[in-house]
This record gives structure tokens, C-alpha cells and sequence, in this order.
């Protein structure tokens, strides 16, 4: 054994807790897988005086000078669990530059400037490693960045948010709607007291951004990521979804093709979406993760587990920080930031998907015709039409009936202009809901 690898631990909530008690239960297990013994310089917290619970850490070891701990000479490696953007940013851009390594699970702060930690571990000579910033335990992060670099990866899809997952789950398996089915997350302790990061798809989206940046060797941020979140799903929605045989899940999808110039590009969103009962991500439910990754060589590979927790983060966090403690006992550094492809991000009209377009519709001849002629003048070709009579759960209040279609792929441009022109028909009465079908195609 050598000398202790010092951590600076930055945020003591939920995560940082875990990280804290993990490092103490494992502590011989983490010194041999290491070479050397982990000791917690110091924890930096907002509140001296909270409450902790029976923390195996000397009260000495809390600080509310985050920077000051950084900036320590005792310091070796910075694990960062705080969130959000600033002063985030600042303490890790400070602790690369001096040499440090970072263990961070700060998704957002890597999708919003990532490039700045990548630039200023390079500048530091430091390793930056994130793996918890996605999909909690979940080994992806690595395997995208490491594992597949022989490979090429055309597309990845995935269930990355927990708490969408949960409700859209409850949705399918109760029939109730949207706010019912996130009333009984909240009391179940998976949203929080302000979910709109979870249910608009900030979160996803964030988490979309990396994916495709490590997957894609392209620097891919959160203002590249189309976003919609699920406060617009209903039980209509998902009674539909069971009738094609499908069901509805918040989905980020990274994908490599070309763009309307034929030059290689990704496009990169997130939005919920119908899948096909038989897809590998259908099954995902409660508040479970997967992502589904298509790479050439290695074919389709699945990840699954638990996406998030204050246990299963930390579990990735100690991870990162095995592999930061290896890598500066034998005087090397992870592999830097692969960005050398540098794949311009195609707008979102230009993505290829297909759309469930649920229409309330007066019950008289020559309305189908009037409908199809409107996708026919957009080049959206027709796959399916159903159609169901007034008073039935998919048909709308004042409806005669409901048209339900589902197209074949097209530019989401052309779909949602075509969208955009049944509005006008007068045979519409309203179009009650448009959701994007992935798969099955």
C-alpha cells in the first residue's frame, strides 16, 4: 500500500451520503482493488448544522468553503455531487487545471458545458470521469467510451428517466391519467415536490447529450436535443397505445444518418413515444432504466438496472473513483474526449419517425377521403386507420367519431406540417392527440 488517495467530497445529500457511508463499509475491499487507501479530505455542504443521520465521519471533516477544499495541496481527487451549474463548474474547472482528477454525477453540467471540464482536464493533465450522470449503476458510460470505441454505433435508444417511466407505467397498468398517476410517484417518493425536470424532459435531454456525444465522438450539448415531455399524455393516449398493440414511453434517441444535404450528421431528442409490445425496451417499467445501443459490429446490446438512488448512484461514483485511484497509482490518464468526428446535429424536421394522429372527426362521407388527401399533398404515406364511433374511450367530447392513423416514416417536417393543415379541415372537429411511433417498422 502507499500513501492515502485524499477525496474531496462535495455535497453530502442523498448521493453524497452514500458515497460517504459506501467508502466506509468497503473501505479494505476499495484499498486492495486500488493499491492504496481512500481518506475523505474533507466534505464541503451548504448547512453545518443539518441533520446527517449517523454519518461514520468526524465532524471536523464538514466544510461550507467548498473552494477552500478544493483548493487544498492534500487533495487528490474531487468527487462532486452538488448538481446544477454554478458554482459547479467552477470548483471542477479549478481542480482539473490544478491536477485533479473529478468524479462527477453532474448531467447537467455536462450537457450544458461539457466541453469546458473535457478542455479543462486536458489543460490539468487530470482524469474527469461521470459514469453516475447517466442511468445510475448502469455500466454505460464506460462501455460507450471505451468498450465500442472499435466499433460504430448507429443509434441509441433508451429510458433514462425514472420517474416518467414510473408514471407513464402506472398510466398503462391502471388506466388512470397523467396527474393521478404522478400524484402516487410523488407519495411514493419518485418525483420530486417540483417534477418539471422530470416530466418536460430536461432531464432526459440532458442525459441524451451525453449519450451522443460519447456515442457519436461529437460534441452534442442541451441546447442540440429536441425535447417534450409527458404532461400531454393521457389515458386516451395509452388506451390507443394498448389497441395497436404498443405501449408509451419517454424515450431519448440518438441516431447517425444523413442530413438534407446527404452529409453525415446525428440527430439527437427526446418525446414520448408508442413502442411496439415486442420492442426490448417495452417491458421496461416501474422505475427501472435501459438503453438500447445499435452498434455494426457488436449488433444490438441492452443495458438495464437501476437508474436512479441515492445507493445505486454512489455505486457508479465509487466506480469512477476506483479507476481515477488506479490510474494515478500507475501515472496514467483515462482516455481523453473523443470528439474528432465532429457531426453536425440535424434539426428535428429533418428526424425520420412516424406519428399516431388521433383525429375527432364529424361521422359523413367523404371525410377519409378529405384526411388522406391532406397527408398525400405532404408525401406522409398512410399505414393504418381505425376508426371508432362517439362515446367510446379514444372518441372525443362532441365527436361524431375518431380517426386514429398511423403513418409510415416520414420527415417529422412533412408529419407535422400535415398536422398542422387537418386543423383546417372542416370535417376536424379537434385533432385530440399526436404521439411519435418508434419501431415495428
Amino acid at each position: 500500500m502507499t500513501s492515502p488517495l485524499r477525496l474531496a467530497i462535495l455535497g453530502c445529500g442523498t448521493v453524497g451520503s452514500e458515497v460517504v457511508r459506501l467508502l466506509h463499509e468497503q473501505s479494505a475491499d476499495l484499498a486492495a482493488r486500488i493499491g492504496a487507501p481512500l481518506e475523505i479530505a474533507g466534505i464541503a455542504v451548504r448547512r453545518l448544522g443539518r441533520d446527517r443521520g449517523n454519518l461514520p465521519v468526524a465532524p471536523e471533516l464538514f466544510t461550507t468553503d467548498a473552494l477552500g477544499l478544493i483548493k487544498r495541496d492534500d487533495v487528490d481527487v474531487v468527487v462532486e455531487v452538488v448538481g446544477g451549474i454554478e458554482p459547479a463548474r467552477s470548483w471542477l474547472v479549478d481542480a482539473l487545471r490544478a491536477g485533479k482528477s473529478v468524479v462527477t454525477a453532474n448531467k447537467a453540467l455536462l450537457a450544458e458545458d461539457g466541453a469546458a471540464l473535457h478542455d479543462a482536464a486536458a489543460d490539468g493533465g487530470a482524469d474527469l470521469y461521470y459514469e453516475a450522470a447517466v442511468a445510475g449503476a448502469i455500466p454505460l458510460l464506460r462501455p460507450l467510451r471505451e468498450s465500442l470505441h472499435g466499433d460504430r454505433i448507429n443509434r441509441v435508444t433508451g429510458i433514462v428517466n425514472g420517474t416518467t417511466n414510473f408514471i407513464l407505467s402506472a398510466m398503462d397498468a391502471t388506466g388512470a391519467g397523467f396527474a393521478e398517476a404522478l400524484e402516487e410517484a410523488t407519495e411514493l417518493g419518485y418525483a420530486e415536490a417540483d417534477p418539471t425536470a422530470d416530466v418536460e424532459g430536461f432531464d432526459a435531454a440532458a442525459k441524451a447529450a451525453i449519450l451522443a456525444s460519447l456515442a457519436f465522438h461529437t460534441r452534442v450539448g442541451a441546447a442540440d436535443v429536441y425535447r417534450e415531455g409527458i404532461t400531454e399524455v393521457t389515458a386516451a393516449d395509452v388506451a390507443s397505445a394498448k389497441a395497436m398493440g404498443c405501449t408509451i414511453k419517454l424515450l431519448c434517441i440518438a441516431a447517425r444518418g444523413a442530413d438534407a444535404t446527404g452529409r453525415e450528421s446525428v440527430s439527437v431528442r427526446v418525446h414520448p413515444a408508442m413502442i411496439p409490445l415486442g420492442h426490448p425496451l417495452a417491458s421496461v417499467g416501474d422505475a427501472y432504466n435501459a438503453v438500447f445501443v445499435e452498434a455494426e459490429a457488436a449488433g444490438p446490446l441492452m443495458f438495464y438496472g437501476r437508474g436512479a438512488g441515492g445507493a445505486a448512484t454512489a455505486s457508479a461514483v465509487l466506480g469512477d473513483v476506483v479507476a481515477v485511484g488506479r490510474n494515478r497509482l500507475a501515472g496514467v490518464r483515462a482516455p481523453s474526449e473523443s470528439a474528432y468526428a465532429d457531426l453536425a446535429v440535424r434539426p428535428m424536421g429533418e428526424a425520420l419517425t412516424r406519428y399516431h394522429v388521433s383525429l375527432d372527426v364529424a361521422d359523413k362521407p367523404g371525410v377519409l377521403a378529405a384526411v388522406a388527401g391532406v397527408f398525400a399533398r405532404h408525401d406522409v404515406s398512410i399505414a393504418t386507420v381505425r376508426q371508432a364511433p362517439a362515446g367510446t374511450e379514444s372518441a372525443g367530447r362532441g365527436a361524431d367519431a375518431v380517426l386514429v392513423i398511423v403513418t409510415h416514416t416520414a420527415p417529422d417536417a412533412a408529419l407535422a406540417a400535415t398536422v398542422e393543415d387537418l386543423r383546417g379541415l372542416d370535417a376536424v372537429r379537434s385533432i385530440a392527440s399526436v404521439l411519435r411511433v418508434e419501431g415495428g417498422e
